[in-house]
């Protein structure tokens, strides 16, 4: 029997068996392959029959209550991601073939330095709110622009140069902070300023120092904000020695130094006592000592992080 369309045009006889199981062996018609083939990975052949199995009303009804009282919503978003901790250029001064300062009874200047910072990144590091770099973490020679450039390339939110200097006086004795500035503030850190900034001579010939014209360039181009951060850190240095550790008269200075002169990143320089002293190279010699320096100093950059001002430099 054929069936009519109603296009006019007879359809193709209708067979009987058509729509039977094929045979085994019979060909299956391309679409009614893919169908099957497809059924036979995604479920065991018995359980076909029961995919279409009717879901009985009460389902419907539970399900339906059960979206009423419990909505979905969609996945909210908490918080941004955490800012990076701000990372701590410590710079142990000297190292290598210039030693620095030389105590009364044969101390090196470079060896207290490295001391020093190491037990400050110990402490900084524990406390777990810090990224700590060092520019120098054995006794090599740094030149005083490398050390800067350091400094730069782990984009520091700040910079700490740690000294223990000599002075011809033997009497002076007690830390003190010293920032960037064009002036010296008084003779005797000029003097200091000027001993600290011919480091660069045990470099050899490869290492040309820095020009008095190159030294007042750089120093101009130190933002108002780099400043601004440097005398705060400064201040927050001091007000953290003044109990537990001795000061200088006058301790906050300030004096061209090379090695203070980043454009963008806030740099002290800590002198924590004189070698020319006896009584600062015996307490510097002491590694309780160093550990009082160093947590009067993580005391001081908490207190510097702190300020809300200096936010932006904790980024890098």
């Amino acid at each position: 029997m054929t069936t009519g369309r109603p296009d006019g045009q007879d359809a193709q006889p209708r067979r009987p068996h058509d729509d039977a199981p094929a045979a085994k062996g019979a060909i299956i018609q391309p679409g009614r392959r893919a169908v099957v083939a497809g059924l036979g990975v995604l479920v065991p052949s018995v359980a076909v029959a029961r995919v279409a199995a009717p879901v009985p009303a009460h389902v419907h009804a539970a399900a339906a209550a059960h979206h009423a009282t419990h909505p979905l919503h969609a996945p909210s978003i908490i918080g941004k991601a955490a800012a990076p901790k701000p990372l701590v250029m410590l710079d142990p001064g000297h190292g290598g073939k210039d030693p620095g300062a030389i105590g009364i009874s044969g101390t090196y200047e470079k060896h207290v330095a490295e001391a020093a910072a190491s037990e400050l990144q110990r402490q900084l590091e524990a406390s777990g709110r810090y990224r700590v770099a060092m520019t120098r973490a054995d006794d090599r020679f740094i030149p005083l622009e490398g050390r800067v450039d350091i400094a730069h390339t782990h984009k520091a939110a700040l910079f700490i140069s740690m000294h223990a200097d000599a002075l011809h006086d033997p009497a002076v004795r007690g830390a003190s902070v010293y920032t960037l500035a064009a002036r010296a503030s008084d003779r005797q850190t000029a003097m200091l300023a000027q001993t600290e900034n011919s480091a660069d001579r045990y470099g050899g010939p490869q290492v040309h120092a820095t020009s008095p014209e190159v030294q007042e360039i750089l120093a101009s181009l130190v933002t108002e904000e780099t400043r601004h951060g440097a005398a705060h850190m400064a201040s927050s240095i001091v007000t953290a020695f003044r109990p537990r550790v001795g000061l200088l008269q006058h301790p906050s200075r300030h004096a061209s130094f090379v090695v203070l002169k980043s454009a963008d990143i806030p740099s002290v320089l800590v002198e924590m006592g004189f070698m020319s002293n006896h009584m600062d190279e015996a307490a510097l010699r002491q590694a309780a000592h160093r550990m009082v320096v160093a947590s009067a100093m993580v005391q001081a950059i908490d207190r510097y992080f702190a300020t809300d001002s200096m936010v932006t430099h904790a980024t890098g």
